[in-house]
């Protein structure tokens, strides 16, 4: 197809080839037949002529249920570089690609394998990536290739897609520019008309012009036919497809037969086109039964492959057949294909009409080979079709709930409710899978807290039914929402009993888990036994460790969790489990900023965040930002922190979110607090102990006791805080929670100043916990100098001044300096602590550096390319003043000292 009036677009792509580091690529956007995929091979041309290598994938509807079919297509001229990919990103690749077996592989790590290939590939020469019809793409290549484009950052590598407008694809969400196509001028269209067909008669070419209505395939292939045939209500596209259909009617029949397989046949091979057909015709056949289809211009022959010039091409040409004709091809395909079971199991299922169990059978097979390449879109679909094949409705029914399954598993939502939907009535057990499956998105944020309570009515059938491991996972769940949401004491009771009489062992991490979501100070002590008990085994499973540190923030024990989430983010990242990583940063950042280690907490949000919204996570995401909001205020950053704070409360309010609204009135208190609002502190933390506010979150609530405390003081509200602490002092009757034990001992000082009650805040176990530590210095320093002990006070307001600026707690630090002003000592200025020059990203960089791991092994564990880390040392060792390893690893070492 030519390229009429497309100047602005074709400008736009050579600018992209001519400086492929500038951005990560485009996304042409278009209907079909307007010039997409024309634009996208201009752009390819041009790049070959301008030195860069060009790499390509076209999807094809009947591949869209073949997994990684599309990736395949991509990497197979780079295979041999597949070889020199670090071992377990290697071991994916080669599995996702069916070149060997193993465990089912991560579609993140096959990503990572894809991106580092891809970027090695671009260190020797640029590179261009042309994706053509992404639309019609397998899922998991769709979603490999949205992993690369959000990670192109600075490597010589670029993307060019395109997509049929109203198309779903994951690219529509990774970054890339968009670049619509609209359809042609009338004095273009008028040009490119003449160009194909000079010499038209007016009248006709008029109604050409009308009838195209600037639609470049429509103007270059309407002219080849009878417009009055088809008449003129008919929508443009299927006009064309008629079309089409209309000059294949002329060719001969066995060329219409070859066509119509290739039509069918996913992988345009003419080996297997002329070997379908021959089986179909009774007769051998050569390449020269396509002769007249090539001269019609609907095929073009390359080195053994047939390609159709348009989609629509290859879409009007079954259309046209009979039902018989499709069956046909299709049963002739599926023998020629005996080797490949999944490809021959797709053509035997789509030329069946109705219940076949050896059918089913085989497309149940082929969803177990795609789930274990890591294909679960392709499972989804062989599954979702075996079910209809089924003879049985109990094996109907269980393949479904096995798609629905793999759907939840996906997040895919949607599908998986259409699944469940499709299974129908189900007997009692299968109607329990189908409920707790559908229990498991989003934590089941958006449902109603009585379903809290049907859960545990579920996990009980099905633990007396034997099944004690799906009954823990339905526990697990119904806890999780104990966390997002309130659904009252008696549906909290019920888990416990529930949980209790399940027969495994006490020290199982998902029943410490449960205990702590679903009681945290009932069980507190027994559950900070378990985790001190499983504390030396951490780093040992990343699984283990990620429960633990989710029932560590539950009991208020940060020092616990933050090991432990920290423990689990590195197995995970090495698993490719990006949809549970967010959840163990999310953990470890809240922990992190809690304790104080603003260091450790800035880039494990960042990176929380950026995951979250990756894998479709808003809450979490949410939750993430508003620990971004907290470091914020800490850091005296009071415009950002507001910032943060109204956009995760956004996220929060959507569906009720309680811990997401909880962080984000303590950042606002801390703000208050930090800006001498003090009344406004003290309404903003009281609303997180209120039970009707939707930011009470029961484990929560008793965590912020030292700010609120102080709030109290500022503005006269002792005795409503005295009231407070009367309802919180029974929880630590019952519970060692570090932190609501810590915050009392503060609240009893401050609020009820004595020698010895501060000494007693001091002299507990506050080692893994300096910024409250700090805050009791600076509280005993202020007492001190208003009982006019101001020498005694000097040392206290000096530890704690010292304190914040180790920390980064600007806030905290400025206000410890006024009262050492006020107390006669002057006290200099803070200068920036050199890690506070680094974004979140370049400071998550810059420690692993200092950690001693290579830019390769530091690719790995945040999901880049070798390069991209390369680029980013480069841009830190200026903004810290070093210039090797040895001495950042020394810097960062002198400052967490």
């Amino acid at each position: 197809m030519t390229l009429h009036g497309r100047e602005t677009e074709r400008k736009d792509l050579g600018e992209l080839v001519d400086g492929p580091e500038d951005r990560s690529g485009i996304l042409i956007r278009g209907e079909a037949g307007i010039g997409k995929s024309a634009l996208a091979a201009e752009a390819a041309a041009a790049a070959s002529v301008a030195g860069l290598r060009v790499l390509r994938t076209t999807g094809a509807e009947a591949e869209q249920d073949l997994a990684y079919a599309g990736l395949h297509q991509l990497l197979h001229p780079v295979r041999a570089g597949v070889g020199d990919l670090p071992a377990p990103q290697r071991a994916a690749l080669r599995t996702a690609l069916g070149l060997e077996d193993g465990p089912e592989p991560s579609a993140y790590l096959v990503g990572l394998a894809a991106l580092t290939l891809l970027a090695d590939e671009a260190a020797a020469k640029p590179v261009l990536v042309v994706a053509d019809d992404v639309h019609w793409l397998d899922r998991a290549s769709a979603d490999v290739l949205a992993f690369v484009a959000r990670r192109i950052e600075t490597e010589p590598l670029v993307l060019v897609a395109t997509i049929r407008d109203g198309a779903a694809s994951p690219l529509l969400d990774a970054g890339l520019s968009p670049m619509p196509l609209g359809r042609l001028a009338d004095d273009v269209a008028a040009e490119l008309l003449d160009s194909v067909a000079p010499r038209l008669d007016p009248a006709l070419r008029s109604r050409l012009l009308a009838a195209a209505a600037g639609h470049p395939l429509a103007l270059t292939e309407l002219p080849r036919v009878d417009l009055g045939a088809f008449g003129s209500v008919l929508p443009l596209t299927e006009r064309l497809e008629r079309t089409f259909g209309a000059r294949v009617a002329t060719l001969p029949a066995p060329t219409r037969t070859a066509l119509l397989v290739a039509a069918l046949n996913e992988t345009g091979s003419i080996a297997e086109t002329l070997a379908a057909t021959a089986s179909i015709l009774g007769t051998p056949v050569e390449p020269e039964i396509l002769a007249s289809a090539v001269d019609g211009r609907l095929v073009e022959l390359g080195a053994g492959c047939l390609t159709f010039r348009h989609p629509l091409m290859r879409s009007a040409i079954p259309a046209a057949a009979t039902l018989a004709e499709r069956r046909r091809a299709q049963l002739a395909l599926a023998e020629t294909l005996r080797e490949q079971p999944d490809r021959r199991a797709w053509h035997q299922a789509r030329a069946t009409a109705g219940p076949d169990e050896t059918v089913a059978a085989d497309l149940e097979a082929a969803a177990g080979r795609a789930r274990h390449r890591g294909g679960a879109a392709a499972a989804i679909a062989a599954l979702e079709q075996a079910a209809r094949l089924s003879e049985d409705p109990g094996a109907r029914a269980d393949r479904l709930l096995r798609a629905a399954e793999l759907a939840v598993e996906s997040g895919r939502r949607e599908t998986a409710e259409r699944l469940v939907r499709t299974a129908g009535d189900l007997c009692p057990r299968r109607r329990a899978t189908a409920n707790r499956l559908l229990s498991g998105f989003e934590d089941g944020v958006r449902e109603d807290p009585a379903r809290i309570g049907e859960l545990a009515g579920l996990a009980e059938s099905v633990a007396a039914e034997g099944q004690d491991d799906a009954a823990m996972r339905v526990l697990w769940g119904a806890a999780m929402r104990c966390f997002w949401a309130e659904p009252g004491a008696s549906a909290r009771q019920r888990l416990l009993d529930v949980a209790d009489r399940l027969p495994v062992p006490d020290d199982d991490p998902r029943l410490v888990a449960v205990a702590a979501y679903v009681a945290p100070f009932d069980r507190g002590e027994v559950v900070l036994e378990r985790l001190r008990e499983l504390a030396g085994a951490a780093g040992a499973d990343p699984e283990v460790d990620r429960y633990l540190g989710s029932a560590s923030l539950q009991v208020g024990a940060f020092d616990l969790a933050a090991r432990f989430a920290a423990a689990a983010a590195p197995g995970l990242r090495a698993q490719g489990r990006l949809g549970v990583l967010p959840r163990a940063l999310a953990v470890l950042a809240w922990s992190r900023a809690r304790l104080g280690d603003l260091a450790g907490a800035v880039p494990a949000a960042a990176e929380a965040v950026r995951l979250a919204q990756e894998t479709g996570q808003p809450f979490m995401g949410g939750l993430a930002l508003a620990v971004q909001a907290e470091i914020a205020a800490l850091r005296g950053e009071h415009k950002q922190a507001k910032a943060l704070a109204d956009e995760a409360e956004r996220a929060g309010l959507a569906a009720g979110a309680r811990p997401v609204l909880a962080t984000v009135q303590l950042t606002r208190g801390l703000l208050a607090l930090s800006e001498g609002r003090f009344e406004d502190a003290f309404a903003d933390l009281r609303r997180l102990l209120d039970p009707a506010d939707p930011a009470y979150q029961l484990a929560l609530r008793a965590y912020c006791v030292a700010e609120l405390t102080e709030a109290a003081v500022r503005t006269g509200q002792t005795e409503a805080m005295r009231a407070i602490l009367a309802e919180l002092e029974p929880l630590a009757a019952v519970t060692p929670s570090p932190a609501l034990h810590i915050g009392l001992r503060y609240a009893r000082a401050v609020l009820d100043p004595s020698d010895e009650r501060f000494a007693a805040a001091l002299a507990a176990d506050l080692a893994g916990w300096p910024a409250e530590r700090g805050r009791v210095h600076l509280a005993f320093g202020e007492w001190l100098r208003r009982q006019r002990r101001v020498v005694e006070s000097r040392a206290h307001l000096r530890t704690a001044r010292e304190t914040f600026d180790a920390l980064g707690l600007t806030s905290w630090a400025e206000r410890a300096r006024g009262e050492l002003r006020s107390a006669g000592e002057s006290s200099p200025n803070r200068g920036p602590d050199a890690r506070e020059k680094l974004t979140p990203h370049e400071l998550s960089i810059a420690q692993l550096a200092a950690d001693g791991l290579t830019n390769r092994e530091i690719g790995q564990r945040l999901y880049l390319s070798h390069r991209t880390v390369g680029t980013h040392l480069h841009r830190i060792f200026p903004k810290l003043g070093v210039s090797s390893r040895a001495d950042l690893a020394a810097t960062l070492q002198a400052l967490g000292d």
